[in-house]
Protein backbone atom coordinates (compact mmCIF):
# COMPACT_ATOMS: atom_id res chain seq x y z
CA UNK A 1 0.00 0.00 0.00
CA UNK A 2 2.68 2.17 0.48
CA UNK A 3 4.34 1.82 -2.26
CA UNK A 4 1.29 2.89 -3.92
CA UNK A 5 0.73 5.49 -2.41
CA UNK A 6 4.77 6.72 -3.57
CA UNK A 7 3.74 5.64 -6.87
CA UNK A 8 0.87 7.92 -7.14
CA UNK A 9 2.56 11.16 -5.16
CA UNK A 10 5.48 11.10 -8.50
CA UNK A 11 2.52 10.96 -10.90
CA UNK A 12 1.43 14.07 -9.37
CA UNK A 13 4.76 15.92 -8.95
CA UNK A 14 5.38 14.69 -12.38
CA UNK A 15 2.12 16.19 -13.73
CA UNK A 16 2.99 18.82 -12.00
CA UNK A 17 6.23 19.65 -13.22
CA UNK A 18 4.89 19.21 -16.76
CA UNK A 19 1.91 21.93 -16.39
CA UNK A 20 5.06 24.46 -14.98
CA UNK A 21 6.93 24.09 -17.91
CA UNK A 22 4.19 24.59 -20.38
CA UNK A 23 2.84 28.04 -18.50
CA UNK A 24 6.69 28.94 -18.33
CA UNK A 25 6.95 28.03 -22.38
CA UNK A 26 3.77 30.02 -23.01
CA UNK A 27 5.32 33.45 -21.17
CA UNK A 28 7.96 33.46 -23.01
CA UNK A 29 6.72 33.56 -26.63
CA UNK A 30 7.39 36.89 -28.42
CA UNK A 31 7.30 38.50 -31.58
CA UNK A 32 8.45 41.55 -33.64
CA UNK A 33 6.68 44.75 -34.32
CA UNK A 34 7.95 47.23 -37.72
CA UNK A 35 6.77 49.97 -38.56
CA UNK A 36 7.29 53.37 -40.38
CA UNK A 37 5.39 56.76 -39.42
CA UNK A 38 4.46 59.34 -42.23
CA UNK A 39 2.49 62.33 -42.84
CA UNK A 40 -0.68 62.30 -44.07
CA UNK A 41 -1.29 62.85 -47.99
CA UNK A 42 2.35 63.14 -48.68
CA UNK A 43 4.00 60.32 -47.53
CA UNK A 44 6.75 62.14 -45.74
CA UNK A 45 8.80 59.90 -43.18
CA UNK A 46 8.20 61.27 -39.83
CA UNK A 47 11.42 60.76 -37.10
CA UNK A 48 11.16 61.59 -33.54
CA UNK A 49 7.32 59.86 -33.27
CA UNK A 50 7.33 58.65 -29.94
CA UNK A 51 5.57 54.54 -29.90
CA UNK A 52 4.27 53.11 -27.28
CA UNK A 53 1.99 49.95 -26.29
CA UNK A 54 -0.96 49.64 -24.13
CA UNK A 55 -0.74 47.17 -22.40
CA UNK A 56 3.05 48.74 -21.83
CA UNK A 57 5.72 46.50 -23.31
CA UNK A 58 9.14 48.77 -24.90
CA UNK A 59 8.84 52.40 -25.73
CA UNK A 60 10.91 53.42 -28.73
CA UNK A 61 11.24 56.67 -31.17
CA UNK A 62 11.16 56.20 -35.20
CA UNK A 63 13.95 57.45 -36.75
CA UNK A 64 14.69 59.80 -39.56
CA UNK A 65 14.06 57.50 -42.05
CA UNK A 66 10.38 57.02 -40.09
CA UNK A 67 10.94 53.72 -38.99
CA UNK A 68 10.79 52.09 -35.54
CA UNK A 69 10.83 48.49 -34.24
CA UNK A 70 9.50 46.92 -30.80
CA UNK A 71 11.29 43.42 -30.25
CA UNK A 72 10.74 41.18 -27.17
CA UNK A 73 6.70 41.73 -27.75
CA UNK A 74 4.79 38.97 -25.96
CA UNK A 75 1.97 37.38 -27.77
CA UNK A 76 -1.68 39.36 -27.29
CA UNK A 77 -3.61 41.89 -28.36
CA UNK A 78 -1.96 45.31 -28.38
CA UNK A 79 -3.04 49.01 -28.71
CA UNK A 80 0.25 50.71 -30.32
CA UNK A 81 0.23 54.77 -29.72
CA UNK A 82 2.41 57.40 -32.20
CA UNK A 83 2.40 60.95 -30.97
CA UNK A 84 4.19 63.64 -32.12
CA UNK A 85 4.16 67.33 -30.94
CA UNK A 86 2.22 69.01 -33.46
CA UNK A 87 0.29 66.19 -34.90
CA UNK A 88 -2.76 64.07 -33.90
CA UNK A 89 -1.68 61.20 -32.10
CA UNK A 90 -2.63 58.29 -33.90
CA UNK A 91 -3.78 54.68 -32.77
CA UNK A 92 -3.39 51.37 -34.38
CA UNK A 93 -4.44 47.59 -33.45
CA UNK A 94 -1.43 45.42 -33.45
CA UNK A 95 -2.06 41.24 -32.63
CA UNK A 96 0.87 39.01 -32.30
CA UNK A 97 -0.14 35.64 -32.59
CA UNK A 98 3.14 33.15 -32.42
CA UNK A 99 6.58 33.17 -31.66
CA UNK A 100 8.80 35.03 -33.50
CA UNK A 101 5.94 36.32 -35.60
CA UNK A 102 6.85 39.96 -37.10
CA UNK A 103 3.84 42.47 -37.64
CA UNK A 104 4.38 45.60 -39.76
CA UNK A 105 2.19 48.65 -39.10
CA UNK A 106 1.85 52.00 -40.73
CA UNK A 107 1.28 55.19 -39.57
CA UNK A 108 -0.02 58.23 -41.13
CA UNK A 109 0.08 61.20 -39.42
CA UNK A 110 -2.48 64.55 -39.52
CA UNK A 111 -0.79 67.70 -38.09
CA UNK A 112 -3.02 69.86 -35.96
CA UNK A 113 -3.62 71.89 -39.04
CA UNK A 114 -6.39 69.37 -40.28
CA UNK A 115 -8.45 70.46 -37.66
CA UNK A 116 -8.32 74.07 -38.88
CA UNK A 117 -10.90 75.40 -41.17
CA UNK A 118 -10.41 77.69 -43.96
CA UNK A 119 -11.54 81.32 -44.26
CA UNK A 120 -15.06 82.09 -46.23
CA UNK A 121 -15.14 83.27 -49.61
CA UNK A 122 -14.39 87.32 -49.88
CA UNK A 123 -17.34 89.13 -50.27
CA UNK A 124 -17.13 92.26 -52.29
CA UNK A 125 -18.61 95.02 -51.10
CA UNK A 126 -18.09 98.43 -52.77
CA UNK A 127 -18.09 99.50 -55.40
CA UNK A 128 -20.79 97.11 -56.18
CA UNK A 129 -20.99 94.92 -59.50
CA UNK A 130 -20.82 97.08 -62.59
CA UNK A 131 -21.16 100.40 -60.70
CA UNK A 132 -20.70 103.30 -63.13
CA UNK A 133 -19.80 107.20 -62.55
CA UNK A 134 -17.17 105.98 -59.95
CA UNK A 135 -14.51 108.90 -59.13
CA UNK A 136 -10.71 108.38 -59.60
CA UNK A 137 -9.85 107.28 -56.37
CA UNK A 138 -12.01 104.53 -54.60
CA UNK A 139 -12.25 102.82 -51.68
CA UNK A 140 -12.61 99.04 -52.06
CA UNK A 141 -14.36 97.31 -49.46
CA UNK A 142 -15.16 93.43 -48.90
CA UNK A 143 -15.68 90.91 -45.60
CA UNK A 144 -14.65 87.45 -45.06
CA UNK A 145 -14.87 85.27 -41.80
CA UNK A 146 -12.92 82.53 -40.42
CA UNK A 147 -14.00 80.18 -38.08
CA UNK A 148 -10.85 79.93 -36.10
CA UNK A 149 -10.83 83.46 -34.57
CA UNK A 150 -6.66 83.00 -33.46
CA UNK A 151 -5.98 83.03 -37.48
CA UNK A 152 -4.42 85.79 -39.03
CA UNK A 153 -6.03 86.58 -42.42
CA UNK A 154 -4.13 87.98 -45.63
CA UNK A 155 -5.53 89.86 -48.51
CA UNK A 156 -4.44 89.81 -51.43
CA UNK A 157 -5.74 92.73 -54.12
CA UNK A 158 -5.46 92.30 -57.76
CA UNK A 159 -6.81 94.61 -60.16
CA UNK A 160 -7.15 94.66 -64.03
CA UNK A 161 -8.46 97.46 -66.67
CA UNK A 162 -9.80 97.27 -70.17
CA UNK A 163 -7.26 100.36 -71.29
CA UNK A 164 -4.30 98.66 -70.92
CA UNK A 165 -2.17 95.15 -69.39
CA UNK A 166 -0.99 97.32 -66.92
CA UNK A 167 -1.78 94.87 -63.44
CA UNK A 168 -1.95 96.53 -59.75
CA UNK A 169 -1.42 93.79 -57.16
CA UNK A 170 -1.49 94.58 -53.51
CA UNK A 171 -0.37 91.68 -50.91
CA UNK A 172 -0.47 90.99 -47.27
CA UNK A 173 -3.40 93.19 -46.61
CA UNK A 174 -4.29 93.00 -43.02
CA UNK A 175 -7.76 95.00 -43.44
CA UNK A 176 -10.74 94.32 -45.36
CA UNK A 177 -10.39 97.79 -47.35
CA UNK A 178 -7.94 99.73 -49.68
CA UNK A 179 -8.04 103.11 -51.02
CA UNK A 180 -7.01 102.90 -54.99
CA UNK A 181 -6.38 106.30 -56.24
CA UNK A 182 -5.25 107.83 -59.66
CA UNK A 183 -7.44 106.12 -61.97
CA UNK A 184 -8.02 107.49 -65.54
CA UNK A 185 -11.54 108.76 -66.82
CA UNK A 186 -14.11 106.43 -68.47
CA UNK A 187 -11.95 102.93 -67.77
CA UNK A 188 -13.50 99.76 -66.52
CA UNK A 189 -11.35 98.18 -63.81
CA UNK A 190 -11.56 94.37 -62.76
CA UNK A 191 -11.05 93.50 -58.96
CA UNK A 192 -10.97 90.38 -57.26
CA UNK A 193 -9.66 89.44 -53.45
CA UNK A 194 -7.90 86.38 -52.35
CA UNK A 195 -7.66 85.59 -48.28
CA UNK A 196 -5.19 83.04 -46.57
CA UNK A 197 -4.90 82.42 -42.94
CA UNK A 198 -1.49 81.12 -43.74
CA UNK A 199 -2.52 77.40 -42.87
CA UNK A 200 -5.02 76.74 -46.50
CA UNK A 201 -4.55 77.51 -50.02
CA UNK A 202 -5.81 80.73 -50.74
CA UNK A 203 -9.62 81.73 -51.25
CA UNK A 204 -10.62 83.35 -54.17
CA UNK A 205 -13.36 85.97 -54.37
CA UNK A 206 -15.78 86.48 -57.20
CA UNK A 207 -14.19 89.14 -59.94
CA UNK A 208 -16.04 92.76 -59.82
CA UNK A 209 -16.18 95.38 -62.49
CA UNK A 210 -16.50 99.22 -61.37
CA UNK A 211 -16.07 102.09 -64.59
CA UNK A 212 -15.10 105.42 -63.67
CA UNK A 213 -16.70 108.89 -64.80
CA UNK A 214 -16.09 109.73 -68.60
CA UNK A 215 -13.03 112.96 -68.73
CA UNK A 216 -15.45 116.27 -67.35
CA UNK A 217 -15.59 118.75 -69.85
CA UNK A 218 -13.88 121.10 -67.87
CA UNK A 219 -13.24 125.25 -69.08
CA UNK A 220 -10.76 126.24 -66.99
CA UNK A 221 -6.86 125.07 -66.16
CA UNK A 222 -4.75 125.97 -63.51
CA UNK A 223 -1.18 125.72 -61.41
CA UNK A 224 -0.99 125.05 -57.89
CA UNK A 225 2.04 124.39 -55.42
CA UNK A 226 2.65 121.78 -54.02
CA UNK A 227 5.26 120.14 -51.44
CA UNK A 228 8.01 122.33 -54.07
CA UNK A 229 6.63 121.65 -57.02
CA UNK A 230 3.89 123.16 -59.93
CA UNK A 231 1.33 121.44 -60.48
CA UNK A 232 -1.95 121.59 -63.10
CA UNK A 233 -5.57 121.24 -61.93
CA UNK A 234 -8.48 120.79 -64.55
CA UNK A 235 -11.62 122.11 -62.79
CA UNK A 236 -15.08 123.40 -64.05
CA UNK A 237 -16.62 126.32 -62.50
CA UNK A 238 -18.20 124.82 -59.50
CA UNK A 239 -14.74 123.87 -58.51
CA UNK A 240 -15.24 120.18 -59.27
CA UNK A 241 -11.55 119.73 -60.30
CA UNK A 242 -8.99 116.85 -60.57
CA UNK A 243 -5.12 117.03 -60.44
CA UNK A 244 -4.39 116.94 -64.10
CA UNK A 245 -0.86 116.44 -63.73
CA UNK A 246 1.36 114.05 -61.31
CA UNK A 247 3.16 115.99 -58.68
CA UNK A 248 6.52 114.78 -59.05
CA UNK A 249 6.94 116.83 -62.01
CA UNK A 250 7.46 121.02 -62.25
CA UNK A 251 4.19 121.84 -65.14
CA UNK A 252 2.76 124.88 -65.22
CA UNK A 253 1.60 127.30 -67.85
CA UNK A 254 -1.57 125.58 -69.25
CA UNK A 255 -3.05 125.90 -72.84
CA UNK A 256 -5.91 124.40 -73.69
CA UNK A 257 -6.71 123.92 -77.74
CA UNK A 258 -10.68 122.48 -78.06
CA UNK A 259 -9.37 122.29 -81.57
CA UNK A 260 -6.29 119.49 -81.02
CA UNK A 261 -8.03 118.29 -78.00
CA UNK A 262 -5.25 118.79 -75.98
CA UNK A 263 -3.82 120.81 -73.54
CA UNK A 264 -0.17 122.08 -73.39
CA UNK A 265 2.26 123.22 -70.77
CA UNK A 266 5.55 123.97 -69.66
CA UNK A 267 7.28 121.04 -67.79
CA UNK A 268 11.20 121.02 -66.18
CA UNK A 269 13.19 118.23 -67.90
CA UNK A 270 16.74 117.79 -67.06
CA UNK A 271 17.01 121.89 -66.08
CA UNK A 272 15.62 122.75 -69.33
CA UNK A 273 11.89 123.80 -69.58
CA UNK A 274 10.08 122.17 -73.02
CA UNK A 275 6.16 122.04 -74.32
CA UNK A 276 4.14 119.06 -73.69
CA UNK A 277 0.76 117.74 -74.78
CA UNK A 278 -1.47 115.78 -73.00
CA UNK A 279 -5.38 114.41 -73.16
CA UNK A 280 -7.85 116.62 -70.84
CA UNK A 281 -7.97 113.65 -68.39
CA UNK A 282 -3.76 113.62 -68.23
CA UNK A 283 -3.48 110.95 -70.40
CA UNK A 284 -0.67 110.32 -73.17
CA UNK A 285 1.72 113.08 -72.09
CA UNK A 286 3.84 113.78 -75.37
CA UNK A 287 7.17 115.71 -74.98
CA UNK A 288 7.12 118.24 -78.09
CA UNK A 289 10.16 120.03 -78.50
CA UNK A 290 13.89 119.48 -78.53
CA UNK A 291 15.16 122.82 -78.72
CA UNK A 292 13.86 123.90 -75.30
CA UNK A 293 11.70 126.99 -74.05
CA UNK A 294 14.15 129.48 -72.28
CA UNK A 295 14.78 132.89 -71.27
CA UNK A 296 15.70 135.38 -68.33
CA UNK A 297 13.36 133.25 -65.80
CA UNK A 298 11.53 130.32 -66.60
CA UNK A 299 8.50 131.31 -64.78
CA UNK A 300 7.53 133.94 -66.75
CA UNK A 301 7.85 132.06 -69.96
CA UNK A 302 4.75 131.66 -72.41
CA UNK A 303 3.78 129.88 -75.94
CA UNK A 304 0.99 130.22 -78.18
CA UNK A 305 -1.24 127.53 -79.87
CA UNK A 306 -1.97 128.06 -83.39
CA UNK A 307 -6.13 128.43 -84.21
CA UNK A 308 -5.89 125.12 -85.18
CA UNK A 309 -3.75 123.17 -83.02
CA UNK A 310 -1.63 121.90 -85.25
CA UNK A 311 1.34 123.98 -84.26
CA UNK A 312 3.03 126.28 -81.34
CA UNK A 313 4.51 129.33 -81.35
CA UNK A 314 7.51 129.55 -78.21
CA UNK A 315 10.93 131.27 -77.69
CA UNK A 316 14.42 130.52 -77.02
CA UNK A 317 16.10 133.38 -76.06
CA UNK A 318 15.71 135.60 -78.66
CA UNK A 319 14.59 133.09 -81.14
CA UNK A 320 11.30 132.89 -82.06
CA UNK A 321 10.22 129.33 -82.72
CA UNK A 322 7.38 127.47 -85.42
CA UNK A 323 6.92 123.54 -84.15
CA UNK A 324 3.85 121.07 -85.50
CA UNK A 325 2.74 119.48 -81.98
CA UNK A 326 3.81 116.63 -83.10
CA UNK A 327 7.47 117.59 -82.18
CA UNK A 328 8.19 118.06 -86.08
CA UNK A 329 8.87 121.09 -88.67
CA UNK A 330 10.57 123.13 -86.64
CA UNK A 331 11.33 126.23 -88.61
CA UNK A 332 12.73 129.56 -87.37
CA UNK A 333 10.44 132.56 -87.34
CA UNK A 334 12.06 135.85 -85.76
CA UNK A 335 15.24 137.07 -84.00
CA UNK A 336 14.36 139.76 -81.37
CA UNK A 337 17.00 142.59 -81.90
CA UNK A 338 20.11 142.36 -80.28
CA UNK A 339 21.03 142.29 -76.96
CA UNK A 340 16.57 141.27 -76.15
CA UNK A 341 15.52 138.03 -75.85
CA UNK A 342 11.65 137.04 -75.99
CA UNK A 343 10.05 136.05 -73.11
CA UNK A 344 6.08 135.51 -74.03
CA UNK A 345 4.30 135.35 -77.32
CA UNK A 346 0.80 135.28 -78.60
CA UNK A 347 -0.76 134.25 -81.58
CA UNK A 348 -3.70 136.07 -83.06
CA UNK A 349 -6.90 133.85 -83.66
CA UNK A 350 -6.61 134.29 -87.60
CA UNK A 351 -2.87 133.69 -87.65
CA UNK A 352 -2.08 136.40 -89.16
CA UNK A 353 0.19 138.72 -86.30
CA UNK A 354 2.18 137.75 -82.90
CA UNK A 355 1.89 139.98 -79.95
CA UNK A 356 5.66 139.77 -78.49
CA UNK A 357 7.59 140.71 -75.31
CA UNK A 358 11.11 141.38 -75.54
CA UNK A 359 13.20 142.50 -72.40
CA UNK A 360 16.98 141.82 -71.29
CA UNK A 361 18.78 139.42 -69.65
CA UNK A 362 17.85 140.99 -66.13
CA UNK A 363 14.09 140.69 -67.09
CA UNK A 364 13.39 144.69 -67.35
CA UNK A 365 13.66 147.16 -70.58
CA UNK A 366 10.90 145.23 -71.88
CA UNK A 367 8.92 145.61 -75.14
CA UNK A 368 5.60 144.83 -76.15
CA UNK A 369 4.66 144.53 -79.86
CA UNK A 370 3.10 142.97 -82.80
CA UNK A 371 4.71 141.33 -85.28
CA UNK A 372 2.94 140.05 -88.41
CA UNK A 373 4.10 136.38 -89.79
CA UNK A 374 7.42 138.02 -92.04
CA UNK A 375 8.51 139.77 -89.11
CA UNK A 376 8.15 143.14 -89.61
CA UNK A 377 7.12 145.11 -86.85
CA UNK A 378 3.10 146.37 -87.12
CA UNK A 379 2.60 148.28 -83.68
CA UNK A 380 4.46 148.98 -80.92
CA UNK A 381 1.96 149.18 -77.09
CA UNK A 382 4.90 149.24 -74.57
CA UNK A 383 8.57 150.81 -74.72
CA UNK A 384 11.18 152.77 -72.20
CA UNK A 385 9.12 152.05 -69.27
CA UNK A 386 10.71 151.07 -66.05
CA UNK A 387 9.65 147.56 -63.93
CA UNK A 388 8.50 144.53 -65.06
CA UNK A 389 5.38 143.26 -67.76
CA UNK A 390 4.12 140.44 -69.36
CA UNK A 391 0.74 138.65 -69.61
CA UNK A 392 0.37 139.06 -72.91
CA UNK A 393 -2.52 137.83 -74.59
CA UNK A 394 -4.91 138.92 -77.96
CA UNK A 395 -8.75 139.03 -78.04
CA UNK A 396 -10.08 136.76 -80.09
CA UNK A 397 -11.30 139.54 -82.89
CA UNK A 398 -7.59 140.46 -82.81
CA UNK A 399 -8.54 144.30 -81.95
CA UNK A 400 -7.36 144.14 -78.22
CA UNK A 401 -4.17 143.04 -76.36
CA UNK A 402 -4.20 142.39 -72.21
CA UNK A 403 -0.85 142.45 -70.71
CA UNK A 404 0.52 143.39 -67.01
CA UNK A 405 2.98 146.65 -65.58
CA UNK A 406 4.20 147.19 -62.62
CA UNK A 407 3.34 150.77 -62.52
CA UNK A 408 5.33 151.35 -59.42
CA UNK A 409 8.83 151.17 -61.77
CA UNK A 410 10.52 148.70 -59.31
CA UNK A 411 13.45 146.93 -60.55
CA UNK A 412 14.44 143.91 -58.23
CA UNK A 413 18.01 143.36 -58.06
CA UNK A 414 17.95 140.79 -55.99
CA UNK A 415 16.95 137.95 -59.26
CA UNK A 416 13.44 137.69 -57.43
CA UNK A 417 12.02 139.56 -60.44
CA UNK A 418 9.70 140.67 -57.40
CA UNK A 419 7.04 143.41 -58.37
CA UNK A 420 5.02 145.90 -56.73
CA UNK A 421 2.43 147.16 -58.06
CA UNK A 422 1.24 145.27 -61.14
CA UNK A 423 -1.52 146.24 -63.05
CA UNK A 424 -3.71 144.50 -66.13
CA UNK A 425 -3.91 146.71 -68.79
CA UNK A 426 -6.10 146.03 -72.33
CA UNK A 427 -4.97 147.85 -75.27
CA UNK A 428 -7.14 148.70 -78.09
CA UNK A 429 -5.10 148.26 -81.48
CA UNK A 430 -8.16 150.29 -83.04
CA UNK A 431 -8.13 153.10 -80.94
CA UNK A 432 -4.25 153.04 -79.38
CA UNK A 433 -6.15 153.53 -76.24
CA UNK A 434 -4.89 151.73 -73.13
CA UNK A 435 -7.56 151.22 -70.26
CA UNK A 436 -6.28 150.29 -66.39
CA UNK A 437 -8.58 147.39 -65.50
CA UNK A 438 -7.01 147.02 -61.80
CA UNK A 439 -9.36 149.22 -60.00
CA UNK A 440 -8.00 150.86 -56.90
CA UNK A 441 -12.06 150.35 -55.00
CA UNK A 442 -11.62 146.51 -56.23
CA UNK A 443 -8.43 145.71 -56.05
CA UNK A 444 -6.60 144.62 -52.26
CA UNK A 445 -4.06 147.13 -51.66
CA UNK A 446 -0.53 145.86 -51.54
CA UNK A 447 -1.28 143.20 -54.64
CA UNK A 448 -0.35 142.07 -57.64
CA UNK A 449 -2.70 141.18 -60.67
CA UNK A 450 -0.76 138.81 -63.01
CA UNK A 451 -1.12 135.93 -66.07
CA UNK A 452 -4.30 137.93 -67.66
CA UNK A 453 -6.03 135.99 -69.65
CA UNK A 454 -9.29 137.09 -72.02
CA UNK A 455 -12.52 134.16 -71.71
CA UNK A 456 -13.68 132.84 -75.08
CA UNK A 457 -16.22 135.33 -75.69
CA UNK A 458 -14.10 138.15 -74.63
CA UNK A 459 -16.32 139.50 -72.58
CA UNK A 460 -14.01 138.63 -69.43
CA UNK A 461 -10.60 138.44 -67.98
CA UNK A 462 -9.14 136.14 -65.85
CA UNK A 463 -5.77 136.27 -64.02
CA UNK A 464 -3.85 135.64 -60.63
CA UNK A 465 -4.40 138.26 -57.64
CA UNK A 466 -1.17 138.19 -54.79
CA UNK A 467 0.27 139.92 -52.28
CA UNK A 468 3.33 141.95 -53.54
CA UNK A 469 5.69 139.76 -50.83
CA UNK A 470 6.33 137.84 -53.53
CA UNK A 471 5.56 134.48 -51.17
CA UNK A 472 2.06 134.76 -50.14
CA UNK A 473 -0.97 132.54 -51.29
CA UNK A 474 -2.14 133.37 -54.92
CA UNK A 475 -5.58 133.36 -55.69
CA UNK A 476 -7.36 133.27 -59.23
CA UNK A 477 -10.02 136.04 -60.13
CA UNK A 478 -12.11 136.71 -62.53
CA UNK A 479 -13.57 140.37 -63.70
CA UNK A 480 -16.58 141.17 -66.00
CA UNK A 481 -15.71 144.04 -68.92
CA UNK A 482 -18.14 146.74 -69.25
CA UNK A 483 -18.52 149.10 -72.17
CA UNK A 484 -15.86 151.64 -70.02
CA UNK A 485 -13.64 149.03 -68.90
CA UNK A 486 -13.82 150.92 -65.53
CA UNK A 487 -14.42 150.01 -61.95
CA UNK A 488 -15.57 146.76 -62.88
CA UNK A 489 -16.24 144.14 -59.87
CA UNK A 490 -13.92 141.23 -59.20
CA UNK A 491 -14.87 137.66 -58.03
CA UNK A 492 -12.58 135.18 -56.85
CA UNK A 493 -12.76 131.62 -58.78
CA UNK A 494 -10.23 129.57 -57.27
CA UNK A 495 -7.82 129.96 -53.76
CA UNK A 496 -4.29 128.61 -53.66
CA UNK A 497 -3.78 129.26 -58.17
CA UNK A 498 -2.12 130.84 -60.52
CA UNK A 499 -1.06 130.70 -64.08
CA UNK A 500 -5.33 130.77 -65.27
CA UNK A 501 -6.41 129.45 -68.52
CA UNK A 502 -10.26 129.68 -69.89
CA UNK A 503 -11.13 128.08 -73.11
Amino acid sequence: MKTILQILGIIIISFSLIACNEELVEQAQSGILKGKVVKRGTNVPLGNVKIFTAPTTETVFTGTDGTFEIKNMPIGNYSVKAELSGYITTFQAVNIQKQDQVVTAVFEMDDDNSLNTPPTTPLLLSPIDNAVNQPLTVELTWSSTDPDTIDVLKYNLTIKNNLDTNIIQVNDLLTNHYTLSNLKFGVSYFWQVSVSDGIHAPVLSAISKFTTNMVPLNRYQYVQKQNGNLLIVSSNELGSNFQFTNSSYNSWRPRKNNNAGLIAFLRTEGGSSHIYTANPDGSNVFKVTTVPVAGFNNNEMDFSWSTNGQEFLYANFNKLYRINKDGSGLNLVYTAPSGTMISECDWSYDGSKIALKTNSVNGYSTQIYIIDMLGNTIKTILSGTLGASGGLNLSVDGNRLVYTRDISGFEDTSGNYRQLDTHIFVYDLTSNITYDISSESERPQGTNDLDPRFSPNNAQIIFTNTSNDNISQRNVVIVDLNNDLTDMQRTTLFTNAEMPDYE
